[in-house]
């Protein structure tokens, strides 16, 4: 069934016009099985993902006081990036059709494989794609050590923190070599803290045993300085490659005023990006590559985003909503330029921030 055959009358308001988009894109998404699960796909890829991080484990005994554990730490690091892919995916209920299956792969892969919380980041990420690059209301652009927008910045930047506003584009690359870091603190603080998080003890118990017995097996088998670097390299390996992998699906894009009402399919559409490419793309940003079409369908299993983005695609064109998508290599310029100038703008009192915005999400 085609969408023009079941488009909308003129006169409908937009946002009505909008949401039958939607409605009548999921009717074809599900008529072609494309919220089906994939059970063996997934267990296969976590089946592969445990025996590479048992031969990583081996390596390091292995090797014992050489420097080539750079190159096992390095490799670590992907491997656990691939691991926190997994986690995604179960935490969008992509893998299971039993909600309580899903958390449980959660909490094994994200806090007992790669030592994070899944009660944190699930809480922080559920708002992010309930209205991303909102202002208020998404984690993801929150003024911190970046200025993702002026929208909410009390007062402008000056001296050191002028300075580093204005470079913070340029800077934001080698930031993320202390992501991964971040990520783990920022987890550790919520489960032994107050914040949001449905299993607490399990997550205790996970995110201790896995910090632990990573710790112990790097010092009893490398001298204490080898054993930095080790964890040095692995951390900061695995902050660039999650960074370099979510940065460029929303930054640089529009951003939404707190107070706008905007319908599902627009929001997710118009402040999204898809990045470009083949397979090996598809294995690199765990199908995050298709931004658009996760956040249409957040539970859509991985292998079927790239399925689903001619019906997507489709579906803008008919109602005239922008679908945004280029290279990977594109997409770290416009990231790159558009923290620059939001820098700039924080930094320069006499700028309007609503221009220096608009300017930089072109």
């Amino acid at each position: 069934m085609s969408i023009a055959a079941t488009h909308p009358a003129p006169d409908e308001a937009p946002r009505e016009r909008q949401v039958s988009a939607y409605l009548t894109l999921s009717r074809r998404v599900q008529a072609a099985g494309l919220m089906r699960r994939r059970h063996g796909y997934y267990w296969t890829t976590f089946v592969v993902l445990t025996g590479l991080l048992g031969g990583l484990v081996a390596a390091v005994v292995l090797l014992g006081h050489s420097w080539w554990q750079l190159a096992v730490a390095a490799g670590l690091a992907v491997v656990l990036g691939q691991v926190m892919f997994l986690g995604h995916d179960a935490a969008h209920r992509q893998i299971f059709a039993s909600g309580r299956w899903n958390d449980w792969a959660s909490l094994v892969i994200a806090n007992l494989y790669a030592g994070m919380s899944y009660g944190w980041w699930q809480h922080k990420h559920s708002r992010h794609h309930a209205k991303p690059n909102q202002v208020g209301a998404d984690p993801d652009i929150a003024t911190g050590t970046l200025v993702f927008h002026t929208g909410d910045l009390a007062e402008p930047r000056t001296g050191l923190r002028g300075w580093f506003a204005a470079r913070q584009g340029w800077l934001f690359f080698p930031l993320l070599l202390l992501e991964g870091l971040n990520l783990h603190v920022s987890g550790v603080k919520t489960i032994f803290g107050r914040g949001p998080v449905k299993r607490r003890p399990v997550e205790i118990a996970f995110v201790s045993a896995r910090i632990v017995g990573y710790l112990a097996l790097v010092f009893w088998f490398m001298p204490v300085g080898l054993g930095f670097a080790f964890l040095g390299v692995q951390l900061g390996i695995f902050g660039l490659y999650m960074g370099a992998v979510f940065a460029p699906n929303h930054k640089g894009m529009p951003i939404v005023p707190k107070d706008s009402r905007i319908d599902f399919f627009s929001r997710q559409v118009l402040m999204s990006r898809g990045i470009t490419g083949g397979r090996v793309v598809d294995w690199a940003m765990g199908g995050l590559n298709h931004q658009v079409e996760h956040h249409l369908f957040p539970s859509m299993p991985r292998p079927h985003l790239r399925r689903v983005r001619a019906m997507v695609r489709e579906a803008c064109v008919e109602q005239g909503v922008p679908y945004t998508e280029t290279t990977l290599g594109a997409s770290y310029g416009i990231v790159v330029r558009y923290l620059n100038e939001v820098g700039l703008a924080a930094r320069d009192p006499f700028q309007c921030p609503l221009t220096a915005e608009l300017r930089s999400a072109r």
